[in-house]
């Protein structure tokens, strides 16, 4: 069996949602600068709708005896690389020698070891997962050693949610009762808002905590945009109402800082790494002792293949994996992790609900939890109904 066509398929479909989209300001790194400092465009049109009109592009591996992997969505720049890169590479390989094929698209492409090119390299991964998966009869998850348990802890990830105080405790008291037990809210402002920014911080704090009850954990991200005085100054103020962890504080980039920052933070976690790439890059965290949680992605660090190193690395230095969301799969790696590895999954309301329109098998939270999928491969196949496909393209390198 050989892989003899790569392919992109562009889809488009309505997504009928009726709940406010991108309501919150949220502090960035590029913020500091005026004329960069408006949130950036949500993916939908939030002037038209509902139903709003959504697209995304798949990507597609398909082999000489009639099997296909899938993965998405993915962006336009993903598939723009693969087909500059990796197309050559795939066609005429051996479709379940995953890590011959990431071994040779990492070496063909070493200009591209972190960043947009390591991103689309983790979507042919994991569209080639997916279709080990399918070839094998069996979800992905027990391929790579699951499963660990039969669901999977879910937070909250509240992007896109109004940070005023008496949204947060409205939001947080809804989704409390549809038994989430932990929360990620997004905090607006960074230190050139000064004493007022701090003040509104710690109001979203404080009426998460109001409204989640004294037993959830609460999660808040900076986004990059802080610095170290700022963050530990955010931290002394927060401590009454004991958040769990601090998220992205810094620039990627500073990992000295994350350092300094784990090492004073006194009982509130430091997380980060959504921004790093691959083991190498990890492993520079670790070695630093630079985070409480790691949070790389899926989807951006490297696929499945190199996530499973990733859990190994952090494992061996006692650091729990809690991936940045990833969707689908990020539910088969932490099914194929143990519960102190990978202990729970990033659940983001309106981005999932918005991809769920392209799936045939939805990601839906039960119970504060998310099932085990019992489909082979990664879930990610097409909805049979209610999508149009605008173009199909065979990729040709």
């Amino acid at each position: 069996m050989k892989i003899d066509r790569v392919r992109s398929l562009h889809v488009s479909a309505e997504w009928d949602y009726h709940e406010p989209l991108g309501e919150a300001h949220l502090s960035r790194p590029a913020s500091i600068y005026p004329e960069l400092a408006a949130d950036p465009p949500w993916p939908v049109d939030v002037s038209k709708g509902p139903p709003y009109p959504v697209d995304a592009h798949f990507l597609l591996i398909d082999t000489d005896e009639g099997a296909t992997g899938v993965c998405g969505p993915v962006s336009d720049e993903d598939i723009a690389i693969i087909n500059r890169y990796f197309v050559d590479i795939l066609l005429g390989e051996d479709p379940q020698a995953v890590e011959r094929i990431w071994d040779k698209m990492y070496r063909h492409s070493i200009h591209g070891r972190k960043g947009t090119p390591m991103m689309a390299l983790s979507k042919v991964d994991l569209a080639l997962w997916d279709l080990k998966g399918k070839l094998l009869d069996a979800p992905v998850y027990q391929l790579l050693g699951g499963p660990t348990r039969s669901r999977i802890r879910a937070y909250a990830s509240m992007l896109g949610y109004s940070v005023e105080p008496n949204k947060v405790v409205e939001r947080t008291r809804h989704f409390l009762a549809q038994g989430f037990t932990a929360f990620k809210w997004f905090l607006p402002c960074a230190p050139k808002d000064g004493e007022a920014g701090i003040r509104k911080n710690l109001a979203v704090i404080r009426a998460a905590r109001e409204a989640a009850g004294p037993d959830c954990d609460l999660m808040f991200d900076a986004w990059s945009s802080w610095n170290v005085p700022y963050t530990l100054r955010m931290i002394e103020l927060s401590r009454e109402y004991r958040p769990y962890w601090f998220e992205e504080a810094v620039l990627a980039d500073l990992i000295p800082q994350y350092a300094e920052l784990r090492k004073s933070a006194r009982g509130v976690f430091i997380s980060g790494g959504e921004h790093e790439y691959t083991r190498w890059g990890i492993k520079a965290l670790l070695d630093a002792r630079a985070v409480d949680v790691l949070q790389a992605d899926v989807t951006w660090a490297g696929g499945l293949s190199e996530m499973t190193k990733i859990c190994a690395l952090a494992s061996a230095y006692d650091i729990p994996v809690i991936p940045h969301h990833g969707g689908w799969p990020s539910t088969h790696l932490i099914a194929s992790q143990t519960l102190t590895t990978c202990p729970m999954q990033e659940w983001l309301f309106q981005i999932g609900r918005l991809t769920n329109v392209f799936y045939q098998h939805k990601l839906v939270p039960v119970d504060g939890h998310i099932d085990l999928p019992d489909a082979p491969g990664l879930n990610m196949d097409l909805a049979q109904d209610g999508l149009t496909v605008v173009e199909e393209r065979t990729l040709t390198g």
